[in-house]
């Protein structure tokens, strides 16, 4: 039976890969750095999703306006970049997805909102079973999801039509990109959600609460 798609696309964290404890070793560098207790990875993940601004107002509990605001991003950002991939993996089963990708020739790229120089160097550290086929970051475009510019350009640089194409991610902007690009859309359930979030209402045309439940998606 041929595929039902002719490519996949990615988010990165909450998605392809579980990047959540590096970057509670990033946070709670800076926190200990103020003399201020770690915080629990529960709360970290939570946050992820939202970048290093989410990231930096949950634990601070601080405005993008306040004074101290961006020098602790900075800080942030500086940390996580010296243990970009200490910890992150892809979420179990995924490794199960990209074989059967591989496997059966279907490329497969990212598309994300996290600025390429540490997109980029993540996947360079990283074992693949196949490689990206494409990776859009921020750079790429002059706007970024729920947009559906990013996975348009992905599905230009694959030479595919959107309608080929399905993209899979963990909030509801991956959703609405999807759609407004006019890939088939997977929500992860099992990614960076608020405690208030509910894919059921992101309007995707599937549901998945562990990766390799695309592959009965897929093919």
């Amino acid at each position: 039976m041929p595929p039902r798609h002719d490519a996949v696309l990615f988010d990165l964290d909450g998605t392809l890969l579980d990047t959540a404890p590096d970057f509670v070793t990033a946070i709670n560098r800076v926190l200990a750095e103020r003399g201020l207790p770690p915080h629990p990875e529960s709360m970290v993940r939570a946050a992820v999703s939202h970048g290093s601004a989410g990231l930096i107002a949950a634990t601070f509990d601080l405005e993008a306006s306040h004074p101290d605001f961006e020098p602790l991003r900075q800080a942030l950002l500086a940390h996580y970049r010296t243990c970009l991939t200490d910890e992150t993996r892809l979420f179990p089963g995924m490794e199960r997805v990209l074989e059967a990708l591989a496997v059966r020739g279907i490329p497969w790229g990212i598309v994300t909102n996290k600025p390429a120089q540490y997109t980029d160097a993540i996947v360079a550290r990283l074992p693949w079973p196949s490689p990206p086929a494409t990776v859009i970051c921020p750079d790429h475009v002059t706007r970024t999801k729920p947009d559906p510019e990013p996975v348009l350009l992905a599905c230009r640089q694959l030479d595919l039509a959107p309608g080929r194409a399905i993209y899979v991610g963990d909030h509801l902007r991956d959703i609405e990109a999807g759609r407004g690009a006019g890939t088939a859309t997977v929500a992860a359930a099992y990614g960076y959600l608020d405690a208030d979030e509910n894919p059921a209402e992101w309007g995707a045309d599937h549901i998945i609460e562990r990766a390799d439940q695309l592959i009965d998606i897929l093919f």
